[in-house]
């Protein structure tokens, strides 16, 4: 398993390094639109519902917790500075 994820990394840095910023930036957008098209599917799953506006409502108050959550130093690799 760890040759197929090496392999697999491998080929996405070899990728990466081939692009133009430009065409780094744009794939950036893709992955960023897909991953909140999931989050929003996921929302409407656990809400159980159709609503497309509950389901952005959900995602909404999800992203704030973990906005609170990063400010109190969780998810971070940086040191949080002292008051």
């Amino acid at each position: 398993m760890e040759k197929l994820q090496a392999s697999i990394y491998r080929d996405k840095v070899i990728r990466a390094r081939a692009m133009t910023p430009e065409q780094r930036m744009e794939e950036c957008f893709v992955l960023s639109g897909e991953a909140m098209e999931q989050s929003l599917a996921g929302a409407m799953w656990y809400l159980k519902t159709d609503d497309i506006e509950s389901g952005w409502r959900e995602v909404r108050r999800r992203s704030e917790i973990l906005d609170k959550l990063q400010d109190k130093g969780f998810y971070s690799n940086h040191p949080q500075p002292t008051a």
